[in-house]
């Protein structure tokens, strides 16, 4: 156990002088720590909300707007199996999370159900009275329509969370529909509150090919229906756009876009890119309707029309313009960056913590370390002398580890974790202390110095083992169970763990090595 050959030594060196580089952004003020980590590629450990201040919303998924879509959807797809079929319907209605309809002739109602259940064998039809039918989804689909649009509406609310530059977001489910976000050191969030409200469906319809701008006095029919400007024009008069409610063309193809100045009018607008297959589609619309209309729709509202197909449009490239600032075009561009929720999300709840409840968090933490790691090395030197010294010589360096590890791995340090770097200096002296208590043994056994060290560490090398692996083990439970700051908690514990098994198993046994091979001594002033 004494045996230390020259690369277990310069592998402890390097270990050390490494974590050292990491951890050293973190040990400066903020600026000359950013200047540093920017200068040599590294980051700085990132502070939790309840450290760094930010905002905590609750919000919850409109699953009843994201089902009605759904059934009109089903809706449109009812038709046209029965188009197909050549069965007669009329009178589509969707109410009550159902779609009603009935037949012009009974005599095919046998043929229904089949045809419903080729569409999708989750859907529960039923015949009403007066010959009519109700189809809706059965209970098992809602339960796995409302697990999906929850898993999609978290996935596109961490992209534009992620779009707006804010590291390490906390962002879970919380019940059936409700997600919880915490965004640390957010400045602004109104701002993030408009991102997240907007549900950014953006689409693309031919319009009327007579009539695509008419007047008040236009009566939509068949797949017509008729939009106004989000906004008026100068004049305050609102213009009226007859549009194909089915779309040629979704935004989900889209692959990029990008706030810009137009070149011909100078003043902003969106250039988007899309990818092969909406390129293809968009090829092949314009290239069939050259001469007509289309539209630009983002959540129900004109974006751009009319816009007139001049020549087919191959690239799959094309620019959105209107009443822009480089500010409202960059939120849209963000947006359909990220992709369009699959239903709107409502804020139930919002605190803010302020950045000074952060800065008392983190002096009243660093004060418990400070306060804890001088009580200890104190007690370590009263009761160990010289080797009390190389413990907490061997402490100081296991938290410059677990700093550096945090760092590393790029963990959101909270409250919580601060309590687990405590905690985990409290293990690392324990650790040392097994060996030390072990090597008082042997030397009043009458053993020489060279042999208690060596048994001392031999014999409590397997306790050390089993004391860290139990601990390893509570850490990755409270992972796996636990949620936000729990997690937090268990990462610092687990990191610790690790570098407290390092410092006292390869560290403290080479400075004690190095000292008996130097001094030789006769005793061991322990």
């Amino acid at each position: 156990m004494l045996n230390f050959p020259k690369w277990k030594i310069f592998l402890v060196f390097a270990v050390c002088l490494i974590g050292f580089i990491i951890a050293l952004p973190n040990f400066l003020n903020e600026k000359a720590g950013e200047r540093l980590a920017d200068s040599l590629n590294l980051s700085r450990i990132n502070l939790g909300l309840d450290l760094r201040g930010g905002s905590y919303l609750l919000l919850e998924v409109d699953f009843d707007y994201y089902l009605k879509e759904q059934l009109q959807n089903l809706a449109e797809e009812a038709k046209s199996a029965l188009r197909t079929k050549k069965i007669g319907y009329q009178n589509f209605v969707v109410k009550d999370n159902r779609v009603f309809f009935s037949l012009r002739e009974q005599k095919d109602a046998e043929q229904v159900p089949a045809v419903i259940k080729d569409i999708s064998r989750e859907l529960h039809i039923e015949q009403i009275p007066g010959g009519g039918f109700s189809v809706n989804y059965s209970d098992d689909s809602i339960k796995d329509l409302k697990k999906k649009v929850v898993e999609q509406s978290l996935e596109i609310v961490r992209r534009r969370v992620d779009e707006t530059g804010t590291k390490e977001p906390i962002l879970q489910s919380q019940g059936d529909l409700r997600i919880l976000l915490q965004v640390p050191g957010l400045d602004n969030p109104e701002a993030l509150k408009n991102l997240l409200g907007k549900t950014a469906k953006l689409t693309f319809h031919m319009m009327d090919e007579t009539n695509p701008s008419p007047g008040p006095e236009y009566i939509p029919t068949g797949d017509m229906m008729v939009l106004s400007d989000e906004e008026p024009d100068n004049k305050g008069n609102m213009r009226n756009y007859a549009i194909h409610k089915t779309p040629f063309l979704y935004g989900d193809m889209l692959i990029n876009a990008q706030a810009t100045i137009s070149s011909e009018t100078n003043s902003p607008v969106i250039d988007f890119r899309f990818n092969n297959i909406g390129a293809k589609k968009m090829a092949d619309v314009t290239t069939e309707n050259v001469g007509k209309f289309f539209a630009i729709i983002l959540d129900g509202k004109v974006l751009s029309a009319p816009i007139r197909i001049k020549s087919p449009i191959p690239g799959g490239q094309g620019y959105i313009e209107g009443n822009y600032t480089m500010q409202t075009a960059s939120d849209l561009a963000l947006l359909l960056r990220a992709g369009a929720l699959p239903a709107p999300i409502k804020v139930l709840e919002e605190r803010t913590v302020g950045p000074s409840l952060g800065a008392d968090s983190i002096a009243a933490g660093a004060k418990a370390a400070l306060i804890g790691t001088a009580l200890v090395s104190l007690f370590m030197i009263l009761s160990y002398g010289l080797f009390g010294l190389f413990a907490n010589i061997a402490l100081i360096i296991n938290v410059m580890l677990l700093i550096a590890a945090l760092a590393l791995f790029q963990a959101t340090l909270t409250l919580p974790g601060i309590a687990g770097i405590v905690l985990t200096l409290g293990m690392a002296v324990d650790t040392n202390v097994l060996v030390f208590e072990r090597i008082r043994e042997e030397i009043r056994s009458g053993k020489t110095p060279i042999a208690s060290v060596d048994h001392g560490f031999r014999h409590a090398f397997q306790t050390i083992i089993d004391t860290h692996i139990t601990g390893l083990i509570s850490a990755l439970i409270l992972y796996i169970i636990g949620t936000g700051t729990i997690k937090g908690f268990a990462v610092t514990l687990t990191i610790g763990i690790l570098a407290s098994l390092f410092t006292a198993i390869m560290l403290t046994r080479l400075m004690v090595v190095v000292w008996l091979k130097k001094v030789k001594p006769k005793r061991i002033p322990i």
